[in-house]
């Protein structure tokens, strides 16, 4: 499969013969990055609101998640978790796809560092998209390292931080990568990941902004 990232929230999640998935498109003109053209058979939406569920211009979507419950979608296993917000905003969700052996957890509505019982509800993961940058719309980068330890995935992808193209006041990657211990990560135009390539080791990847 193939992961794709068009800047804040927003990843495409692929691969020949099964549903394209996208993950939290944005309004350009709130959140800044170019407005996201691409094709999707499914959209999941983590968060009310243009930061996550902006579904205008995009082409071939079938389909869009916004509520709790389990999916199958041209043979993608979808998993959507409900997580009380740690803002007082009542339920956020997670998703997690499993494309052909590989489970990937897209935290977008993440807030707060959950609790070990919403930690064995999202499963084993081996690939989380998860936010960094905070401060007022998702996981600071405090939080993030916290939430990496309690769920130990194989592959780990930063989101949401601030980045030359973003409009929002978001902490620099800089800052996570420091907490992490990181001094030179892997920096990729994309994500291709197999159940036989996933490290051994848990590994950080960068994604470039597909702009």
């Amino acid at each position: 499969m193939e992961i794709v990232w068009y800047g804040h929230y927003c990843f495409r999640l692929s691969q020949r013969g099964l549903a394209t998935v996208l993950a939290d498109p944005f309004d350009s003109q709130i959140v800044g990055y170019k407005p996201i053209k691409t094709r999707a058979d499914v959209v999941t939406v983590s968060a009310p609101g243009p930061k996550h569920g902006h579904v205008k211009g995009l082409r071939g979507v079938k389909k869009v998640l916004n509520a709790p419950g389990e999916y199958e979608i041209g043979g993608v296993f979808i998993i959507g978790l409900p997580l009380k917000s740690g803002k007082g905003e009542g339920h956020r969700l997670i998703f997690v796809y499993e494309y052909d052996g590989v489970t990937v957890a897209h935290l977008g509505g993440l807030d707060k560092v959950p609790s070990h019982k919403d930690i064995e509800s999202i499963g084993p993961v081996d690939v989380v998209l998860i936010p960094v940058g905070g401060p007022r719309d998702g996981l600071n980068p405090s939080q993030a390292v916290d939430v990496i330890s309690l769920i130990e995935p194989a592959l780990i992808v930063p989101m949401a931080y601030k980045t030359p193209d973003i409009r929002l006041d978001l902490y620099p990657i800089e800052r996570f990568l420091k907490l992490m211990g990181e001094t030179s990560p892997q920096r990729m135009p994309s994500l291709k990941v197999t159940r036989s390539s996933l490290p051994a080791e848990p590994k950080l990847v960068l994604l470039e902004p597909n702009l």
